[in-house]
């Protein structure tokens, strides 16, 4: 029986199944149809191509966890630490909760570009979210030409810096082999906490607490 209803929920869904059952994609969009009783115009309506499809996951992840933290009591009120520990508890679970696919889509070969450029879709999106939570410079309207250019140069190198982190993060959680990956809980904390620190000048104590716990993780390996 034709499916009744195709959403971009049940087109991933759809294909996540096929790629987890079968370690590789489809022979084409026409068959992963015809297997699935849906039309080639409603995949085309969401997706290309299976790249594009697959470069959606994360940053569908991505999505997700953002629209379930801000739904969540008092998140406004939240300071901008607690907002990014909300969403990186948040987004790691939707990823262990999906592990499997993950690991497929970016885990098989961590140097390979197509599998790194899979990452870069959600890129924009996580910039959005540190650019929500001010940790940047606000740019002054009396402040001249250079010293603002000077800010903004500033500010991208924080969501950069940030954008870096949240990558470090994601490798660490690949390789994690802990229990229920509470190694990758403890990461996550030790290390937005000493990025605050860092930020607020006062980094010492904090980064030599996440270099004892990286110095120990890399001994142990």
């Amino acid at each position: 029986m034709k499916n009744t209803e195709v959403t971009q929920e049940k087109i991933l869904d759809l294909y996540s199944k096929y790629v987890l059952r079968n370690n590789k994609k489809p022979l084409n969009v026409f068959t992963f149809c015809d297997d699935h009783e849906i039309s080639e115009s409603e995949f085309y309506f969401y997706y290309a191509n299976f790249d594009q499809l697959e470069a959606d996951y994360l940053k569908y992840f991505m999505q997700q966890s953002l629209l379930l933290i801000s739904n969540e009591e008092n998140y406004e009120e939240d300071d901008a630490k607690t907002k990014m520990l909300s969403f990186y508890f948040t987004f790691f679970e939707q990823l262990t909760i999906n592990r499997s696919l993950v690991i497929y889509l970016i885990g098989s070969d961590k140097n390979n570009l197509d599998n790194l450029k899979k990452l870069w879709s959600l890129k924009k999106e996580f910039q959005q979210f540190i650019r929500s939570l001010d940790i940047s410079e606000p740019l002054m309207e009396s402040q001249n030409e250079n010293m603002a250019k000077m800010e903004r140069f500033k500010n991208k190198g924080i969501e950069e810096l940030y954008w870096g982190h949240f990558l470090t993060t994601l490798k660490f959680w690949i390789e994690d082999t802990s229990s229920n990956f509470e190694k990758t809980d403890i990461f996550i904390e030790k290390s937005v906490d000493t990025s605050f620190e860092l930020f607020e000048i006062k980094p010492l104590k904090k980064l030599i607490d996440l270099g004892k716990f990286l110095f120990n993780e890399v001994k142990n390996k």
